[in-house]
Formats: structure tokens, sequence, C-alpha cells
């Protein structure tokens, strides 16, 4: 656990610094805030406990899923390759949609539009996924975990409550170093 611990403060003291966010630029694949968050939604995953019955067997991938536009391109794919989390290997899957019973652990919605952030949110409530959003303007669109930009860098924030209710435990370490978190009742 503080191998993890040290690997995500290593990405967050290197590559936050980088991302300066460019006013009204499209957004670009290649720029540093998309290295980040992929490197966060892999090492997310080494501080969140799922419920052994989660994975068919020992050998089961924890399946990161992108719904919505993929910002990412291949930095995600070569983030994940040949990383394991809890001794699971890690596979990205791109969905067009999702649904119960996804098999998702990890799910990373893109999505711009509110109702399909929304939808996209309740069909995995109750089920043993980590929701991640970016940048959720509303609760009903926000993920347990969500991304923000704060003072130019990448920062996350966290939905404590809302992981309890999806049957998923986040590290009181992950916990201290998000921007802010919705502590479990």
């Amino acid at each position: 656990m503080a191998r993890r611990l040290h690997c995500l403060a290593l990405v967050t003291a290197v590559l936050c610094p980088l991302y300066q966010p460019a006013m009204a630029a499209p957004a670009d694949t290649s720029a540093p805030e998309f290295s980040v968050k992929a490197a966060y939604l892999y090492k997310f995953g080494g501080f969140v406990e799922w419920p052994e019955t989660v994975f068919a067997s020992a050998a089961s991938p924890t399946k990161l899923c992108l719904l919505g536009d993929d910002p990412f391109g291949q930095i995600l794919d070569k983030v994940v390759d040949g990383q394991r989390i809890a001794d699971h290997p890690v596979v990205v899957e791109r969905l067009k949609a999702v649904m119960p019973k996804s098999g998702c652990q990890i799910l990373y919605i893109s999505d711009r539009d509110d109702h399909k952030i929304s939808a996209a949110l309740e069909a995995v409530r109750g089920e043993n996924v980590l929701t991640i959003t970016d940048g959720a303007r509303t609760p009903q669109t926000t993920g347990i975990i969500n991304f923000v930009i704060a003072e130019n860098r990448v920062r996350f924030e966290i939905d404590d409550q809302a992981a309890s209710v999806n049957g998923v435990t986040i590290s009181s370490k992950l916990l201290d170093l998000a921007r802010s978190a919705k502590r479990r009742g």
C-alpha cells in the first residue's frame, strides 16, 4: 500500500505542475491533462477495495471502462499496459452505453450531456463500480470521484458516501489526497 501511495504522489508531483490549461483551446489528447488523468484512472484502483465476488476468478481482469468520447486516445492503453490492480491485470474497454451488470470495476464517464451522465450513474448505482466523472456540474452528474481543475492542476473530489452505496471501499490515504471528500455517515 505504501508503494501505491508513493506512486500516486509521484505522479501528482511530476505531472500535475505540467498542466496549464489553454483558454478556449480544443481538446488535445496529447495534452498533459489527459496524461495525468489517465495515470490517475489506473492508480485510483490501487486505493479501492471491491468485494471478493466482483471477480469471477483470481485471474479475472480489472475492467477500466470508458463511456462516451475517448479523450485519451492511446495514452490510457499505454499507461495500463502490463499493469495490475490487486493481482488482477488491467484491461481498458470502451463503451457506447452502460447497462447494469456491465462487468466494469472502474467506469470513467466522459460525456458532457447531463442526462446521459445521470443515466449512466443510475445504471450502475448499487453495483460494485467505482464511477469517475470529469468536471461534473451537479450532484446528479457527479461520480464517486470527480476530476476538477483547480489552481491550473488536475485535482479530484471524492464522495465516499456514494462509494458506500456502490459497495466499494476507498482507502483513507486516497481520501486524504482529495481536494475535498464527502465522508461516509
